[in-house]
């Protein structure tokens, strides 16, 4: 089964993608297979095997960003279809689109799950500065999820001023967008001083649960290519990301 629907990704523009406003990002449909992603649906990892990430105090006196987290590494027992996924991000053909559209030409992956449940948020944020970009995949449907629940990833627009406040909220910020997160949509967006984003509380029934998966891109260091060398991993990641060279 192919997961990847590479004709889909052909057909995204990387200029367009590059003139968005307020930062480059675009929410396509159909960058899965709608095969492969019912088969990715039915087959995410148990919220068993996830960390609880709750009330972890973030830089800046920004808000928690509550979740359950599941890290990818080599040999974690997820289903085959997972990881028949998972090699083809590292294949040719996800890394010839991920260049073209973020203008790069060496890149590092990192992936990891994340379930939320009611109440849970991100608040308004920018990514580290080692990231490229990310794109968010969501494995929500009409059978288990509203959109009146929330889940969509907000964009967000500070209009291109330095913010003297690091940890706004929603409301001191122009929003430009709000994803769609339901089906087979995904979200690419490329990091900046101005790539402000977050997600408004969940309003979700007991027991239903917002699932997103995040591949990170992340810059090529030569740090953490002298941790390759030496069999170690970045800092700060948890997962065994595959290294793209021109």
């Amino acid at each position: 089964m192919n997961y990847l629907n590479l004709a889909r990704l052909d057909s995204l523009d990387g200029d367009d993608f590059q003139s968005q406003h307020p930062f480059p990002w675009i929410n396509p449909e159909g960058v899965l297979t709608d095969a492969g992603h019912r088969r990715l649906v039915e087959t995410l990892p148990d919220v068993s095997m996830f960390k609880k990430s709750f009330g972890y105090r973030r830089k800046h006196g920004q808000q928690p960003h509550d979740r359950f987290a599941l890290e990818y590494s080599d040999g974690l027992p997820v289903a085959e279809a997972w990881q028949e996924f998972i090699a083809e991000l590292r294949g040719p053909e996800y890394h010839d689109f991920v260049c073209r559209m973020l203008g790069i030409r060496r890149f590092d992956l990192n992936c990891h799950w994340h379930y939320a449940t009611a109440g849970c948020s991100v608040s308004p944020h920018l990514d580290s500065a080692r990231k490229y970009g990310s794109q968010v995949f969501y494995f929500n449907t009409t059978e288990d999820w509203d959109p009146d629940w929330g889940g969509q990833t907000v964009v967000l627009s500070d209009k291109q001023r330095r913010r003297r406040k690091a940890n706004p909220e929603f409301e001191d910020l122009e929003s430009v967008a709000t994803s769609q997160a339901i089906g087979n949509y995904s979200l690419l967006f490329a990091r900046g001083a101005h790539s402000w984003h977050g997600v408004r509380a969940l309003n979700c029934p007991e027991g239903r649960m917002r699932k997103i998966f995040i591949v990170v891109i992340n810059r090529l260091t030569p740090l953490l290519r002298l941790r390759r060398l030496v069999g170690g991993l970045p800092g700060g990641l948890s997962s065994a990301p595959q290294s793209w060279k021109p």
